[in-house]
């Protein structure tokens, strides 16, 4: 069990803010004026009740009297929580002690987010590969990164460099790939209205260059 690496709070600030760093070095950085504030959900509120007004919606009736309330919950707290890297995971690596060098693949990785163009869903899956180095990482860890670049505004080809730069600065290597398809709901749903079309997009480096 001492070999076993448990990041705690303390250190998973610190991991969250290498992340970030990370990031913003490499200009991936989801663009932001200032840092995510859960507290601007009380703010958001009456401006979506202006909103859905100026559309004529009749904010009296039973059914759509609390909704601005509901579409701030939804924003804030659900939708775009990854926007706040207090909300980073809890990361657990584990020593290598096998000195395993081949790849660990983890395939099928659902995640839904919104694309940052028209606020429409993306619905797709992940494949991530990596050679361990020292490092090894709990497999649900992947998961959860996935997830928390999910819920954030995303492009799908920043979406998917920012869980490759996550990922090799979790386990200090650079042998990471990944790769992702998407259904696209801004296609899907309006302008083309196109229903069957996928996005794939893939980043590695080091062994995957």
């Amino acid at each position: 069990m001492s070999d076993v690496l448990k990041i705690g709070k303390i250190s998973n600030e610190l991991i969250a803010e290498r992340v970030k760093n990370r990031l913003l070095s490499e200009r991936i950085e989801t663009p932001m004026t200032q840092s995510f504030n859960p507290s601007v959900e009380e703010e958001i509120t009456p401006i979506l009740e202006n909103m859905l007004k100026k559309l004529g919606l009749d904010l009296t009736n039973d059914s759509l009297s609390e909704t601005p309330r509901r579409l701030s919950k939804m924003y804030v707290r659900e939708l775009f929580w990854g926007l706040d890297y207090s909300n980073f995971p809890k990361i657990t690596t584990m020593k290598n002690d096998l000195t395993y060098d081949r790849p660990v693949e983890v395939d099928n990785i659902s995640f839904c987010s919104l694309c940052e163009h028209h606020f429409a869903t993306i619905d797709g899956k992940v494949n991530v590969k990596y050679i361990p180095a020292d490092k090894v990482i709990g497999l649900s860890k992947i998961n959860r990164i996935v997830a928390f670049f999910a819920r954030r505004p995303q492009i799908q080809e920043r979406f998917t460099k920012q869980v490759h730069a996550a990922l090799c600065e979790v386990l200090e290597t650079d042998d990471v790939y990944v790769e992702m398809t998407a259904e696209h709901y801004c296609v899907k749903a309006r302008g083309i209205m196109d229903s069957t079309s996928i996005t794939t997009t893939s980043y590695g480096t080091g062994e995957y260059q």
